[in-house]
């Protein structure tokens, strides 16, 4: 059984806005309050607060006459948001993350409901607290006898109302294939693959540049708390939203694809987070999403029983010769085709590249092979 989310778009009556509003503003507040009081006891005090001290503090916070409005909401996304902040920090004591920040209304907002705050009855959400059904747009039915054991209700800044419902699915895997790939990521071409095939980056950032441009600029002029303040706001968010929307939509096609039509996918393993650091790229790097790129075929390897395998970073694919071996010593990257100087072979950079990726990713399948720079 695999967990699959189902995400759908819905849009609330006046009553229900209310109450999702508010369950929504009770949950910022929980865990902002819960980070200022882990903060202060670690800085004061040099003690760690886990989430059984956050929730007596939460048990204490209702009881307060002034923080009386947080019994009006359902208790459990008060108490999930307590759980998200305790894997915010085991992120960043594990050096996964950075320090949790807090939460800004202007971000939206979301809060999470499980099985005792919400009921599905046939095929509508009740969400606790709320009498009717959310109106959700049904684009696709969730497939036969499954039921949510988690419904996410989100706010986005564009003010765009969505609902995930988190399932237990049986996922048929794919049909074996003979094909495999190797990948080179780039910011012209966003995937090049070993067949030599280029897949052209949309820049989807880019194309809204001037649109993005004016919206902001428009947003500067206005004076701070005003109406016309906040709806310039939602004007950039709405924009930033069409941004958002085309480049996922352009990766989940590209990574279906390539799960579709290869049994095995061999791509680098690149830290993407240092590469941003870059100032004259890093805009472009951004732009391409290269980690949401590799997170998306992880995921759809697993459920469709493809392999995914990822060569080391500092594997040199760009400076080796796929036909006889050699390594050049330099290969700037204003260079995007060279001649081997051992066999002669004219390369294209990245299509070399990739196929240096395809045949690591072999080796290290068929005898883990070590592709770190000691050139095993």
């Amino acid at each position: 059984m695999s967990q699959k989310a189902f995400k759908y778009r819905f849009y609330p009556t006046a009553e229900q806005e209310n109450l999702l509003r508010r369950t929504m503003g009770s949950t910022r507040l929980v865990y902002n309050r819960a980070l200022a009081a882990r903060t202060e006891a670690w800085y004061e005090r040099q003690e760690r607060v886990g989430y059984s001290e956050t929730s007596s503090m939460l048990t204490d916070w209702k009881k307060d006459e002034s923080l009386s409005f947080l019994n009006e909401v359902s208790c459990v996304p008060l108490q999930q948001g307590l759980r998200h902040l305790q894997k915010a920090f085991s992120n960043f004591w594990a050096g996964r993350a950075k320090y949790p920040n807090f939460k800004k209304k202007r971000n939206g907002g979301s809060a999470e409901f499980t099985k005792s705050a919400f009921k599905f009855r046939d095929g509508q959400v009740f969400l606790a607290k709320c009498a009717e059904a959310l109106p959700i747009r049904w684009s696709r039915l969730l497939p036969d006898g499954v039921e949510p054991s988690t419904v996410t209700v989100k706010l986005s800044p564009a003010g765009r109302w969505t609902v995930s419902l988190l399932v237990d699915v049986e996922i048929d895997p794919l049909p074996i294939s003979p094909s495999r790939v190797g990948i080179d990521l780039g910011v012209t071409s966003l995937a090049v693959l070993s067949t030599g095939e280029k897949v052209l980056n949309p820049k989807g950032f880019k194309a809204k540049y001037r649109k993005l441009r004016k919206a902001q600029k428009a947003l500067s002029r206005k004076q701070k708390g005003s109406r016309n303040r906040d709806k310039a706001r939602l004007r950039v968010a709405r924009v930033h939203a069409e941004i958002a929307d085309a480049r996922k939509d352009n990766l989940h096609k590209l990574t279906t694809r390539l799960v579709r039509e290869n049994q095995t996918i061999a791509v680098e393993d690149l830290a993407v987070k240092n590469m941003v650091k870059n100032r004259k790229l890093s805009q472009a790097i951004s732009d391409a999403s290269w980690g949401e790129l590799v997170r998306q075929l992880e995921y759809k390897c697993d459920w469709y029983g493809r392999t995914l395998v990822k060569i080391d970073r500092w594997f040199p694919s760009s400076k080796r010769c796929h036909d006889c071996g050699h390594v050049v010593d330099k290969l700037p990257l204003n260079i995007r085709d060279w001649v081997c100087p051992s066999c002669g072979e004219h390369h294209d950079r990245d299509i070399n590249a990739a196929k240096n990726v395809l045949a690591a990713g072999l080796a290290v399948v068929a005898c883990g092979a070590n592709v770190r720079p000691d050139k095993h």
